[in-house]
């Protein structure tokens, strides 16, 4: 049954005022980073702060009317809506260079005219309707690794067409709808998985430079190996709680590590192949204790040797390979493994500075030298954030993660109240996607990730990027607001 409840008396307006001191803080920062002595007027429209203001009054008319579409509307088109968007990135791609011209080496945006956008922003939006109607019908759960399959393709098709064109920062931001997965009831292995394979990776190409002893071997395997062991001990001897078979391992290790140092000294060899025999080695005790004991617990541990052991001898062909030399320079300075700070690593020693020299006060409201100057580049989109530290200091910064963390605390809250399924989960992407922004941005700029560009939601400067987190986030509201519209 339904009830008759006005929307203005339904609406999240505690979410409502988050969006607006956001967008209004953003568009203040872009003014104090495109700031311009000559043409000092904030809505000028020869100046970024004029565009962005229009910007802002588009995104807010167009939240208005999302808010008036019949909720049932996103739910029933969901699919419809993720079709067109796989065209239009599909098309984007094969798209002459008048419509989608090449922009820093990537064809990721559709011009028309004066009008231009990047379909990547929608495709998040899309796949987030899509992923939630799918999950949400036929009392969908995710109980086995088979029920990934289908939402995983939901993600992986939007992925790899985006990867097609180049853009590799918008790609990754699909790897944040696992965090809705997981609250689905995904295995948090899958997380663990992940992070393990990070680390591996991170290990093996930033010591994969440092030889062991005389060239015989690289640090890098042997800590990546030593890991791999170390993670085997620890799941046989306090998840398995079989300590015995944990010991037996912890002894083989030891003897082998052992005998191979002995032989050492009257024989070189490669440390490489001994940590490599050893993992192995353990890979069939773990066989043989499973078949002996009839146990599926260690066939987990099996799978994640062999399959972490093949992944750390491709690291340095995905590393050499797969990966843009572009990106392969940005991971390296990241990891301190070169140091090129009028190249790759210049934006974020830019950024470092910027934001140092703001203090805990900052240096006041248009007196950021860094940014006036021009000394760091994009610092009014994917480096917006060191505008904030330059000039409003420690204290602006925190102001603006808190406000984020509020935002994102508020955003869960809405999810748990949800009645319906299709609500909840695409409330739980909402949260992801805004979520992963924010980890990235921030510690792009602060030099703790690698640089792969993406903006700070509701502060970059950009229509499509506004317009795309405000189309997020207004159909969020509509969605909540149904609550009261069913009883």
């Amino acid at each position: 049954m339904s009830r008759n409840v006005s929307i203005k008396y339904s609406l999240d307006r505690t979410t409502i005022i988050f969006y607006v001191l956001l967008v209004v803080m953003g568009w203040l920062s872009i003014y104090g980073a495109s700031y311009d002595f000559d043409q000092p007027g904030i809505f000028s429209w020869d100046q970024r702060a004029g565009k962005q203001f229009v910007w802002i009054l588009t995104a807010f008319g167009l939240g208005g009317m999302l808010l008036l579409v019949d909720y049932r509307v996103y739910n029933f088109f969901a699919y419809v809506i993720y079709g067109i968007t796989l065209l239009l990135l599909a098309f984007t791609i094969v798209a002459p260079s008048s419509i989608a011209p090449d922009i820093k080496g990537s064809h990721s945006w559709l011009v028309f005219g004066p009008i231009s956008f990047q379909p990547a922003e929608l495709a998040k939006i899309s796949t987030a309707l899509a992923l939630s109607k799918f999950m949400s019908a036929y009392n969908y759960r995710i109980r086995t690794w088979k029920d990934l399959i289908p939402i995983g393709l939901f993600v992986f098709v939007p992925f790899s067409l985006i990867v097609l064109q180049k853009e590799t920062g918008s790609a990754l931001v699909f790897i944040s709808f696992l965090l809705m997965f997981y609250r689905e009831g995904m295995n948090g292995i899958i997380l663990l998985l992940m992070v393990f394979a990070i680390i591996l990776f991170v290990l093996v190409i930033r010591f994969s430079i440092v030889p062991i002893l005389d060239n015989q071997g690289t640090l890098g395997i042997l800590l990546a190996m030593g890991i791999i062991l170390a993670i085997q001990f620890f799941y046989a001897y306090f998840i398995c709680k079989n300590k015995k078979e944990a010991l037996y391992l912890l002894g083989g290790i030891v003897f082998i590590g052992g005998a191979s140092l002995l032989t050492n000294i009257w024989y070189k060899i490669n440390f490489n192949y001994v940590a490599l025999g050893i993992v192995l080695l353990s890979a069939i005790y773990w066989t043989i204790t499973e078949l002996f004991f009839r146990l599926k617990n260690y066939w987990l541990i099996v799978l994640i040797t062999i399959g972490s052991t093949l992944f750390c001898f491709s690291a340095d062909y995905l590393f050499e390979k797969v990966l843009e030399p572009h990106q392969q320079i940005r991971i390296k300075v990241l990891l301190n493994m070169e140091d090129d700070p009028t190249g790759a690593g210049y934006n974020v020693n830019q950024s470092k500075i910027a934001i140092g020299s703001g203090g805990f006060l900052g240096k006041g409201f248009l007196n950021g030298t860094q940014t006036k100057l021009k000394y760091v580049p994009e610092q009014d989109t994917d480096f917006i954030f060191c505008t904030v530290g330059e000039e409003h200091g420690f204290w602006g910064s925190t102001l603006v993660l808190v406000i984020y963390w509020l935002l994102l605390m508020r955003l869960l809250k809405i999810a748990e109240r949800q009645r319906e399924a299709f609500n909840r989960i695409y409330a739980y992407c909402v949260a992801s996607i805004l979520f992963f922004h924010l980890m990235v941005n921030i510690g792009m700029v602060l030099g703790i990730m690698p640089v792969i560009g993406i903006p700070l939601p509701f502060f970059s400067y950009g229509g499509s990027s506004l317009w795309g987190f405000t189309i997020l986030l207004f159909i969020l509201l509509r969605l909540d607001a149904s609550r009261l519209e069913r009883i």
